[in-house]
């Protein structure tokens, strides 16, 4: 068996896992959250799980080439540009997620429909940015 492969596969699954969480979960808080529905804070967590799942398998996929190769991948052009996006999505999304966490009691419901709408666009804008990040590098 290639250790190597089957640790991108690995390392894969958790990446597909967490695009699962951030997008379905962003999806669902985006469309339940109602005037009178009470913040689902368990749905907060489990996307908050998903992007930190996304930022640390990509991290992983770095660290399998360069165990494996001594350097990183080699990117250029539009996978850079891509790269970038999916980084500062899930940057931006880790700390909206926190702040929903903390600071939603206070908000009105409306305020939090519109957060868990950037979640969706976050979600989207990534899992995009994902098909050009494999296809280009």
């Amino acid at each position: 068996m290639d250790l190597q492969n089957l640790a991108y596969a690995l390392v894969q699954l958790a990446h597909n896992f967490g695009a699962v969480a951030v997008t379905g979960g962003a999806v669902a808080g985006w469309i339940t959250q109602r005037s009178d529905s009470p913040q689902p804070v368990a749905l907060v967590w489990m996307v908050l799980g998903g992007w930190a799942a996304q930022a640390a398998s990509g991290a992983g996929f770095g660290l399998i080439s360069l165990t494996s190769y001594g350097q990183f991948p080699d990117l250029h052009g539009v996978a850079v540009v891509a790269l970038v996006i999916k980084l500062t999505c899930a940057t931006a999304a880790l700390i909206v997620s926190v702040l929903l966490l903390k600071f939603s009691s206070a908000w009105s419901a409306g305020r939090r429909r519109h957060v868990w709408g950037g979640l969706v666009g976050l979600a989207a804008t990534a899992l995009s940015a994902a098909a050009f990040l494999r296809w280009f590098s």
